[in-house]
């Protein structure tokens, strides 16, 4: 069968992609070798909030006495149980992707698929079978998988990476987490709440070392407040793991110390699916190990496009959605703007949330700019006082010339579902007397947010 569209993987940014074509009148098909939503719903975004939800009412129980909440008996966190409703969740959310599907007419090809030519896929069955499967318009949106080491190789039993710690047989009694972005934070955050003893290690000063500074410190002193061992400025140099314990070598800026653990999680970034789909044949450009793309995904072979964490950018679900809905909209011959990477929300899931869109603090004067600051901290703030959940703050940018919104940085409860109002803010050039003047709901967490521009303008009236 001749396809307008064929997309090689269905994670959130190939399935999307197939979606969006099939309403703008494609034919279309998309090929996967595993299940449909790829790693995100799968093995990464929709299992990990669940086992996060479950840690998070089981804090919620161990301080019910602190809400006027009296409970008979101890709260257990039982983890087969988390492990067991985690998989059903992300289960129904493939099955989801498999009725979006069949409502939009897009046929699913199971197997392994490799550029043939620009305008051929070979699908590789499970049973070795192969077919051709032709397309006027190839999107490849394989996604990655997790990052190994040479001094990390992961065993799947005592070095693990990051699908392995959602579906661990029992809950281990200690672990070294290696890398604090946001996978490893979140992990680390998870299996220290329901009582693993948790060991952190990142190499950089500082943990979640892409966000801002501010904002970094303030998660490490709530990640050692809450039991969690924070290594900054450290490496793990080497892995024993010959006897019952695995022993980690680590370097820190005092000298090397040899830390015990039943399991060390090996959290240290992804790396691209790009092998043996057939990049180099077809004459795809690669640099550094991201395919080359134009600004609406485009390759170096015409016809052949290609999105998500196999391209420069940011590897998130919602980037990759958002490539593959411009770059489909591009085939079809629609009026398109390509995507502002710098106005692009990161979120990491841990007890305080973290979230932020735009510049740091640091990045904004590098870039030469005369800033106005406001920080707004949620100890101040009605709301976060009534829920319990005071730790935290929210920290604007502006460019102090013009009142352009440059950076947002928010850490705190709910901070991420809060952040897309800044997101749209920077979209319409919103300015800082702007959002001092848009009215926010009281009492509310979002506040905050007027608040803190009301700060970087002298005028902010709760603290």
């Amino acid at each position: 069968m001749q396809y307008d569209l064929v997309v090689l993987g269905s994670g959130p940014g190939g399935y999307v992609g197939a979606i969006r074509a099939s309403q703008l009148g494609m034919k279309v098909a998309v090929v996967e070798r595993a299940e449909l939503g790829g790693i995100c719903l799968n093995w990464g975004c929709i299992p990990t909030k669940s086992l996060l939800k479950s840690a998070s009412v089981f804090e919620y129980l161990q301080h019910a006495e602190d809400y006027g909440i009296k409970i008979e008996g101890e709260a257990k966190a039982d983890f087969d149980a988390m492990v067991k409703r985690s998989r059903g969740v992300a289960d129904g959310m493939s099955k989801g992707i498999q009725f979006l599907f069949k409502k939009n007419k897009i046929d699913v090809i199971n197997g392994f698929g490799k550029l043939k030519d620009s305008k051929t896929l070979e699908i590789t069955k499970d049973d070795g079978s192969k077919q051709d499967v032709n397309a006027k318009n190839i999107l490849l949106a394989t996604g990655a998988r997790s990052r190994e080491l040479p001094n990390l190789p992961q065993d799947g039993e005592k070095i693990i990476g990051y699908r392995k710690a959602l579906t661990l047989d029992k809950k281990p009694e200690s672990m070294i987490v290696v890398g604090s972005g946001a996978i490893g934070s979140e992990f680390a955050y998870f299996y220290n709440s329901i009582g693993v003893k948790v060991t952190l290690v990142e190499y950089l000063p500082n943990i979640v070392p892409l966000e801002d500074e501010e904002v970094s410190k303030q998660l490490g002193r709530s990640f050692k407040k809450s039991g969690i061992n924070v290594m900054v400025s450290s490496e793990v140099l080497s892995v024993d793991t010959s006897g019952a314990k695995v022993k980690a070598t680590i370097k820190t800026k005092k000298g090397e110390e040899v830390h015990e653990a039943d399991v060390v999680l090996s959290a240290v970034g992804i790396s691209p699916n790009i092998e043996g789909i057939g990049l180099e044949e077809v004459g795809v450009v690669v640099e550094k190990g991201k395919v080359k793309v134009d600004a609406f995904y485009q390759t170096s072979v015409a016809g052949v496009y290609a999105i998500g964490d196999i391209v420069p950018g940011q590897a998130l679900a919602h980037v990759a959605s958002a490539e593959a809905i411009t770059c489909v909209e591009k085939i079809a011959g629609e009026k398109v703007q390509a995507i502002d990477y710098g106005n692009i929300p990161g979120c990491t899931y841990t007890t305080p949330e973290v979230a932020s869109v735009g510049m740091t603090e640091k990045a904004a004067k590098e870039a030469g700019h005369e800033l106005k600051v406001g920080k707004f901290p949620f100890s101040a703030s009605g709301k976060a006082s009534a829920a319990g959940h005071k730790d935290g703050f929210v920290k604007l940018i502006f460019d102090a010339k013009y009142g352009e919104l440059l950076g947002a940085h928010l850490i705190g409860a709910n901070v991420t579902e809060m952040i897309a109002e800044l997101v749209v803010a920077k979209k319409l050039e919103t300015t800082g007397h702007e959002l001092v003047k848009a009215i926010h709901p009281h009492p509310t967490m979002s506040e905050a947010i007027m608040e803190a521009a009301a700060a970087a303008y002298d005028e902010v009236i709760h603290i």
